[in-house]
Order: C-alpha cells, then structure tokens, then sequence
C-alpha cells in the first residue's frame, strides 16, 4: 500500500503520539509498505531539538518525512502545530504521491492549524479512504487553559464539541483505542467511531532488571536520591497533566507524610517548570527535575524509581501506566479517562478520587510508608503489561486500512 500519515509531531519529541509514529513508520517499511508522513516542521526550535534534522527526509526505505511550516500550538513554543500557509505544501504532496489511504492523527489539533478538515479535500477529489485516529479530546481541556467563567467555559465546550463532531464524522471512521473513551462517543457526537487494540507498548525496553545500586548517583550525581522513597511524574509540565491538583495537594502531603524520606523525580518539560519546582520547594527540598530524558535512558529511570504518580484527568489511555507497570513499580492514579483501564485498585496500583486532596494524600502515604505492599503492587504490575506488542497492533491498523480500501473499491 501507499499510505499517507498526516500527524500532530514527531521525533525528537517524545510523547505518546511521536513515539507510537516511529514505531508505526519502522513497521511499515520493514513490511514493505511505501509511506509519506506529514509532521510540523521543528527549525524554529532547534535550540530545544538540535537533532530534529535526524528524523526528515528518507528516515527508513520507503519512507518519507516531510515537515509542514508550523506555529506554536496552545501558545506553547515547544508545542509545535501545521501553520495555515504549510496546507498547499501538504495538498502538492500528496498529488505527487498519490496515496492509496489517507490516516490522520489527531484531526482536531490539526483542524487548528490548518483550519481545514485535515486530508478531507484531497481523499475526496482522489476518491480514497481517509481515516482519523482519536489521541485527545481536547475539550476536556477548556478549564485548563481558558480563564472564564464555567458558565462560560460550558457555553463555549459546547459550540466546540459540535465542530468537533463535525470534523471527525466527516472521515470514513474514527478508530479508538481506548475502551473508557470509546463508550462515550455518543457523547461526543462522534457516530464514525471504531474500537480497535491499538495501543502500542514495547514492554521489552522498560524491565525492572534495569534496577542498580546507586543508580542516581552514578547517572545524575544525585547520591542523596538514591536513598529516598522516589515518587515519579513523567510527562508535558502543563496545566492539562493536573498539576494544579498536584502542587494544591501539597500543603496536606507535607502534613500527613514525612518528606524528608520522599524524592520528587519530575521527568518532562514545559509552562509550568517555574511554577512547579517553586510549588513542590515549598515543602521539600528533595525535589529533582530531569528535564527531557533521552528515550533510551526512560525506562532505567522508571526501574529506579519507587511509585509512579499521575494527576492528569484528560488521558485517554495513559501510555506512562503501562510503562510503570512493565518497570516493575506501582501507580497512583485518579478515577478518570483511559488511565484506569489497567490499573485494578488494591493490585497493581491505588485510584483517588479526582480532586480529593485528603483520598489522594491518604493512598500517597499507604505506598510511602508500606514498602512491602509497593513491591507486592510492583510484581502485579509485572502481570498487567497485556498483549500491546507494537507488531499486534500495527498490524490491526493495516488490516483496518485494507478492509476501508476494499470497501472503498466495491463502491
């Protein structure tokens, strides 16, 4: 097949949407597909990704990256979208091309961009199957970056939630690869929508084997880390990811559980970093910022921590559970959005209420302070990884692409 990829990022950024592309591109060009991928252009931010230059161009045999102009996303320098102006460049390209299918990461971030229903003009005129990916309803994050009102901010969800409908009813199909998300597509007004085990993990690289003695003092000249109970945050320093709740929570932490035996490890980047390393100092000076871990150093960091945590109410899947869980470390998680699809509360991990300072602080200090239920939690989390080989679920994708171009063919 030729297939077109039209997507939100890629390397050198590293986040659930960049790295399940890599993976995808490498598979497709291994089974001998041919490939043209659209991606933001990264120049304007080389001082952050120097080696943005490695991932353009004919990256692997039958596959091309082209990068698109692109603008900040949200407002966030490092979150970079497809500008206005990089549409032509896309629609020139593919008529070079000439696709057989049109795939779509993201269509609601792309729509921002481009203002245009991302590949829909092209796939009708060639008369193709185009199809989009759900990564994120972006809705659930109007309270997080819109200062109104909530009368206000409801108002204005739902004059949205009604472009967005439109926008992703307007492919052949919306694949989901989560089960929480996927039920409330009636919600959403999404009547395309498809379930499929598409979530992609390479479980081999995250292993608790990668566990050794000293490891931050050797890795991070950190020596006094190596002897704390180490609390995990992997992700964007964004408002979305709930660190509002986080650093809100802390007042009550510092006076439920002893932090001078707890380290914060915060592996990440982004608006927030100030405000956050300021929030968490206020209560512990055990505070270690990493900044953007290489991909290959992540998963010894994991395998060295004690308990992963995250806040974010917005996820729909949570990509960082399942990294934790193949490391061999348990989760705290709140009761929202695809985070909880794996995580058995009491087994591999504790669920909080969203926004309860005093539930989340109470099941904080049960991992902190029992290290032998955390290591129990951790061997469970072993078992939990499941069957998200990146081969399994790149080849569901391809066969949904072929069963869309058969139908496609009949008409």
């Amino acid at each position: 097949m030729k297939i077109a990829i039209i997507s939100s990022g890629f390397f050198p950024v590293i986040d659930g949407v960049t790295v399940s592309a890599m993976m995808r591109l490498q598979r497709l060009s291994l089974w001998g597909h041919e490939v043209l991928f659209f991606c933001p252009d990264y120049s304007v931010i080389e001082t952050i990704y120097p080696n943005w230059r490695d991932y353009t161009g004919n990256i692997l045999p039958g596959v091309r990256v082209c990068n698109l102009p692109s603008t900040p996303f949200l407002g966030i320098d490092f979150e970079r979208n497809p500008s206005i102006k990089s549409y032509s460049i896309l629609l020139q390209e593919l008529e070079k091309f000439q696709p057989d299918i049109l795939h779509v990461d993201e269509p609601e971030r792309l729509f921002f961009g481009f203002f245009r229903r991302a590949g829909i003009d092209y796939a009708k005129k060639a008369n193709i199957p185009c199809i989009a990916f759900f990564r994120t309803w972006f809705l659930s994050y109007a309270e997080d970056y819109i200062p109104l009102p909530k009368f206000a901010v409801e108002i204005i969800r739902e004059i949205f939630r009604r472009i967005f409908a439109w926008i992703y009813n307007s492919y052949d199909i919306t694949l989901f690869t989560s089960k929480v998300t996927y039920q409330i597509t009636p919600q959403m007004g999404i009547k395309n929508a498809v379930y499929e085990n598409l979530a992609g993990f390479d479980a081999e690289r995250f292993n608790p084997n990668l566990k050794e003695e000293q490891f931050f003092q050797k890795y991070y000249n950190l020596a006094e880390l190596d002897d704390l109970v180490k609390l995990i945050f992997v992700g964007r320093l964004t408002p979305d990811k709930g660190w509002n709740f986080t650093l809100k929570a802390m007042a009550k932490v510092a006076e439920k559980i002893d932090l001078d035996k707890v380290g914060f490890i915060i592996v990440g980047d982004g608006q927030m970093q100030d405000e956050i390393i300021e929030g968490l100092t206020k209560y512990t000076r055990h505070v270690y910022f990493l900044g953007r871990v290489a991909y290959d150093q992540v998963p010894a960091v994991y395998a060295n921590s004690d308990i992963h945590i995250t806040t974010s109410e917005r996820e729909s899947r949570g990509l960082t559970v399942l990294e934790a869980f193949a490391s061999g470390i348990p989760v705290l998680v709140p009761r929202a959005g695809g985070l909880v699809e794996n995580v058995k509360d009491g087994e591999n991990g504790l669920i909080y209420t969203p926004q309860d300072i005093e539930d989340f602080t109470q099941k904080l200090k049960q991992l902190i302070d029992d290290p032998i239920l955390t290591k129990t939690m951790g061997q469970q989390g072993l078992k939990s990884v499941g069957n998200y080989s990146w081969d399994q679920v790149i080849k569901n994708l391809v066969e949904i692409w072929e069963q869309q171009l058969d139908e496609a063919n009949q008409i």
